[in-house]
């Protein structure tokens, strides 16, 4: 994974460092507690939960992934998405968070989110709840806010239906939605984008699943001004972790 630089505005650039700092100091404290008890290992897993090709003209490729470090309660996270063609990269998000077991199956987060496309970025703090929803839905729920006052919401949903012990057929929906316009990312105020999907996964070994798939994407309100997106694409890739 490519190395990851966070930039802070002025107006962030306490907060930014607060917040690094209170991160490692959190980790820092858990690594204590859990070492006197002796029975909580510190792990570690690198998830590439999705790496993959569209049909589209630009043969875009897309990935989302994430990494943790940690105990059962108390864990960094950092989390990655993005796409690129052979033109270079399109956009891509990045998150590093603290999250810490608030209750059986959910997680509290807090940390920085990073944002680029080909010619800007930003950095929002982070505020995020992640675990599984009723009925098996895999969620998370991420409120961003940054130096211009500009507020977003990110929430993702996945489901994992078993059709076999390896057959596993995965639907997903997201959608973001900020307080401002913000030209320079191409993002506008509302409702700025909704993308739906559907993969089909084959689970070789646990560790390793080509898919294939479907997903359809579309921009809303003034984003749909800087990017008119309406489109499905069908798409190949592979899942894997260790």
């Amino acid at each position: 994974m490519r190395r990851i630089k966070i930039h802070c505005k002025k107006s962030l650039n306490d907060f930014c460092k607060k917040t690094i700092l209170s991160l490692v100091s959190l980790l820092a404290l858990g690594q204590h507690i859990h070492a006197a008890e002796g029975d909580d290992p510190l792990r570690t897993m690198f998830l590439m939960d999705r790496f993959e090709v569209l049909n589209n003209d630009e043969n875009t490729r897309v990935w989302e992934g994430s990494f943790y470090i940690g105990y059962d309660i108390d864990k960094l996270y950092l989390y990655s998405d993005g796409e690129a063609t052979a033109d270079g990269l399109e956009s891509s998000q990045s998150e590093l968070v603290y999250s810490r077991a608030i209750a059986p199956f959910w997680d509290a987060q807090i940390g920085l989110a990073y944002d680029k496309n080909a010619d800007a970025s930003k950095t929002w703090a982070s505020f995020a709840i992640a675990g599984l929803a009723p009925y098996y839905f895999e969620t998370r729920a991420a409120l961003l806010v940054n130096g211009n006052g500009n507020v977003g919401l990110r929430l993702d949903a996945e489901y994992e239906a078993l059709i076999t012990q390896k057959l596993i057929l995965t639907p997903s929906l997201e959608a973001d939605f900020y307080s401002k316009d913000d030209a320079s990312l191409q993002i506008g105020s509302g409702l700025s984008n909704i993308e739906a999907g559907l993969r089909l996964r084959y689970e070789i070994k646990r560790e390793f699943a080509p898919y294939v798939g479907v997903t359809w994407e579309k921009t809303f309100g003034n984003t749909r001004d800087y990017t008119p997106i309406n489109e499905t694409n069908f798409l190949v890739g592979v899942r894997f972790w260790f």
